[in-house]
């Protein structure tokens, strides 16, 4: 058999590994289990239903509902019998499933429960090709629930069948069709391969040793390709993967203290920025804190260096681990064989922060179109504020614009049903246009600037990158979220989510009285003490990148009210059109002062 193929590999991991333990959720006050070896029966015998249910290879099957066990048997029971799977994000509107569905041709679905299947029915007469929904829990008038799909006689033939598409997979067959969220425009189905996601898998085991014994957290969205990707190597490899969501995952870093983790930047940010709270308005914890920090990010980096730290620093180490440090990685479950950070830039102080506290991030970059892997940092080749070096067997290219290119066997062969976006996207050399702005530096690490889309052009011709400058002023825990404005105006103004909390604990310093969170936020010493903030922080940027003002916005930003991706990045396009009346008023009060103190210095 292709060992190119996923299944294939799965197939040979079950048999490994039967009696060790794959998949695991919290139940209560415990886990619930399934080995290797109830994995691998799940799968036959569902893929063996979905023959018997007329699903032929090459057939769509979606995949609607957030992270559990039943994803990943839906997942590889499909792949098993050469189906493509298209997954749907839990979040996802009734109109955003009518698109997936139509414009992929899915015949089967697999859905969560009935709230989210009555989004599906809302719009299922406009899919003819949707043949059958399989709801994992509930009941719901026009769907079959899984258990009871599980409990029919297997068709003869079905089973035999099964063995024989499995026997013909090739690593070139299509695995999935994975519509990109985006932060705008309308969803595309990238068309991956089996030999995209197993050249991945290949190519960090030249660098990540995983045993049996190693378990990961499985948060992000299986919907996207990073934590899909992921998940196809934590099983490839025997390990336990542990099913949750990113509501819950503060709490269940703590219980499942997994050995493993690929996370989105806001989660390391968060940790950062909730330990510093801690410590902040006590002057003693603070400089006991900075203290830790420094010691141990001076051991670190002499570690890292492969030396040894001067004495001075280690002596103190112990006892800033003891204070400070331990307390960091028990927040997050403990030693991690591999801690990863993909879907946007780190900011390198939070590299540091980890740093210092004994646990080594390993940041890299992709996107959906590369199955998403493209570059990433390794404790053998790792360089903080970096993307890491290009993944063996892939190349890297700066085009026109400081556009990033990649080729590899890992890029897409296309759009779903766009030829037309196809070409724009991967060129006749087979060179993917990422769209994002970066360089590699001189030791062969890369850099991401921006998204070429999200570049700041203001009328008196400056780019500006926004990104940076936004990480910049997420360092203050205060803001939870920062987009930057000014496309095609004169200068920059920014619109910020505060993070309540830290508001609220600013409100009791300042003396601020208020009655509800809406007066509060439009208190003008709170105003006034952000604006200080943002001045602070941004002092040393170029004037053309100074901010001369800031509105808060009330609304909170979340998956549910389209103003953050699945993984957790913001719309900014959504963001603008939500609140284009608070930013042309914003910009209309700055123009005001500016005419009066242009009058004011003519007179």
């Amino acid at each position: 058999m292709d060992q190119g193929h996923l299944a294939v590999r799965l197939a040979a991991a079950i048999d490994r590994y039967s009696g060790r333990p794959a998949t695991r959720v919290r139940v209560g006050d415990g886990w619930r289990t399934r080995t290797y070896g109830q994995l691998g029966a799940d799968i036959r015998a569902l893929a063996a239903r979905l023959v018997a249910h007329g699903v032929r290879a090459g057939d769509r099957v979606a995949i609607f509902s957030g992270n559990r066990p039943e994803w990943t048997v839906a997942d590889f029971a499909s792949l098993w019998i050469r189906a493509v799977v298209v997954p749907i994000y839990p979040t996802s509107t009734p109109e955003q499933i009518r698109h997936i569905l139509a414009d992929s041709g899915a015949v089967l679905a697999f859905v969560e429960h009935p709230e989210a299947y009555a989004r599906l029915a809302s719009v299922r007469s406009d899919l003819p090709d949707l043949r059958e929904v399989v709801l994992f829990d509930g009941d719901a008038e026009g769907a079959v629930r899984l258990d009871a799909l599980l409990g029919e006689p297997v068709r003869d033939g079905a089973t035999a069948e099964v063995a024989e598409r499995l026997t013909a997979a090739r690593a070139g067959d299509t695995a999935s069709i994975i519509y990109t969220s985006g932060t705008t425009g309308e969803p595309r189905g990238a068309t991956l391969t089996h030999r995209g996601f197993t050249f991945q898998c290949d190519a960090l085991d030249a660098f990540f040793t995983l045993t049996p014994d190693d378990h990961s957290l499985c948060f992000l969205p299986l919907s996207h390709a990073l934590e899909r990707a992921w998940t196809f190597y934590v099983l490839g490899h025997g390990c336990l993967n542990t099913y949750t969501d990113a509501r819950k995952v503060a709490e269940m870093l703590v219980l499942a203290k997994p050995t493993l983790l690929v996370s989105v930047p806001r989660l390391y940010e968060k940790v950062v920025s909730t330990a510093r709270a801690k410590v902040a308005g006590n002057p003693t914890k603070q400089r006991i804190f900075e203290w830790a920090l420094r010691v141990g990010g001076q051991c670190q980096r002499a570690y890292r260096k492969g030396k040894e730290p001067a004495v001075y620093w280690k002596a103190q180490l112990p006892l800033a681990d003891k204070l400070v440090l331990s307390s960091v990685r028990r927040a997050m479950g403990g030693p991690k064989t591999v801690m990863a950070c993909g879907g946007a830039p780190l900011r390198p102080e939070v590299e540091e922060f980890f740093s210092a506290c004994g646990m080594q991030i390993s940041p890299g970059y992709g996107l959906t179109e590369a199955s998403p892997l493209v570059s990433f940092n390794c404790p053998t080749a790792f360089k903080v504020g970096t993307a890491g070096r290009v993944v063996q067997g892939g190349e890297l290219r700066i085009g026109p614009d400081s556009e990033i290119w990649y080729r590899g066997p890992n890029v897409m062969t296309g759009y779903w049903n766009q030829p037309d976006a196809t070409a724009e996207a991967v060129d006749a050399e087979g060179w993917l246009h990422t769209g994002d702005v970066g360089f590699v530096d001189t030791d062969g690490f890369l850099v991401i600037t921006d998204r070429i889309k999200d570049i700041i052009v203001t009328s008196g011709g400056k780019n500006i990158a926004p990104a940076p400058i936004e990480g910049l002023l997420l360092t203050d825990p205060l803001f939870e979220q920062a987009v930057l404005l000014g496309d095609n105006r004169p200068y920059l103004t920014l619109l910020v989510s505060p993070s309540m909390p830290h508001l609220e604990d600013l409100a009791a310093q300042l003396q601020v009285k208020f009655a509800d969170r809406r007066e509060l936020l439009s208190h003008p010493q709170i105003l006034e003490e952000m604006r200080r903030r943002v001045a602070a922080l941004t002092s040393r940027l170029a004037h053309h990148e100074q901010i001369r003002d800031l509105r808060v916005m009330l609304e909170e930003f979340t998956q549910d009210n389209g103003l953050l991706t699945p993984t957790l990045k913001v719309r900014r396009r959504e963001v603008e059109k939500r609140f284009a009346q608070l930013i042309e008023d914003m910009y209309a009060r700055v123009n005001e002062f500016r005419g009066r103190d242009h009058e004011g210095r003519a007179g």
